[in-house]
């Protein structure tokens, strides 16, 4: 299998940390630029964004597979839905994100409208990649139960003021991360940009506050260890 770091010069080490370095943390390319110079690495912040976009989707898709397949084998799962407001050039744009029970983003889908049509394309998207899922939590918006009369899915879904609160700190990440970027500028750049952070963002979640602190270091080393070895063949 050919490698696909085959026509790039730049090890790829030094590409896995600039990407993870870019998406993980709230940094800009220029930032990113003088961490890797006080490493002794001189690029560009033109070069890491051409990684980002070469090389971001794939490591994405990577860790993304590799969730899909422990999540069909529990049986008992549950959803998380909600949506939040994105400006994109002074207009008013949605981003439907599904979390699962342990807070981990499934799928992010970006609409210009919030109504039955962009909530069954969300639902649908998510459930092609994941499956149905057992149970689904939602807020009082009136898409959902419109899109779900639609999929046969009705009876599957609870609401309550307090019962999303997990799909609604799932935002957090995005929100820190957008005001580093000074807001988005392009529809499917942001698109883009938050199937990547969503699933590098899940990979290294250790929900530190449930662990200890040595287990907390083993399960960071292995994220670690697991990142470095993506696209490895």
């Amino acid at each position: 299998m050919r490698s696909t770091f085959r026509y790039f010069k730049t090890s790829p080490e030094i590409i896995r940390l600039a990407v993870m370095m870019y998406v993980r943390f709230p940094l800009s390319l220029r930032n990113v630029e003088d961490l890797l110079h006080e490493r002794g690495i001189e690029i560009s912040h033109k070069t890491i964004r051409f990684w980002l976009n070469r090389f971001g989707p794939i490591f994405a898709a990577e860790i993304r597979q590799k969730r899909v397949n422990q999540m069909h084998a529990h049986s008992n799962r549950q959803w998380h839905l909600d949506e939040m407001f994105v400006r994109i050039c002074g207009e008013t744009h949605y981003l439907w994100r599904a979390v699962d029970h342990e807070g981990e983003v499934l799928e992010s889908v970006v609409t210009k409208r919030r109504d039955r049509k962009a909530a069954l394309k969300f639902l649908r998207k998510s459930m092609k990649r994941y499956g149905q899922s057992y149970v689904v939590v939602k807020d009082r918006l009136g898409s959902y139960g419109a899109a779900m009369n639609v999929i046969g899915n009705s009876r599957r879904h609870m609401t309550g003021r307090w019962l999303k609160k997990r799909a609604e700190n799932s935002h957090l990440p995005f929100r820190r991360r957008e005001r580093a970027m000074l807001r988005f500028r392009r529809f499917r750049s942001l698109q883009k940009f938050t199937a990547i952070q969503s699933s590098i963002h899940n990979h290294f979640n250790q929900e530190r506050y449930l662990y200890s602190r040595a287990n907390f270091k083993l399960q960071r080393s292995a994220a670690l260890h697991e990142w470095r070895q993506l696209c490895s063949a």
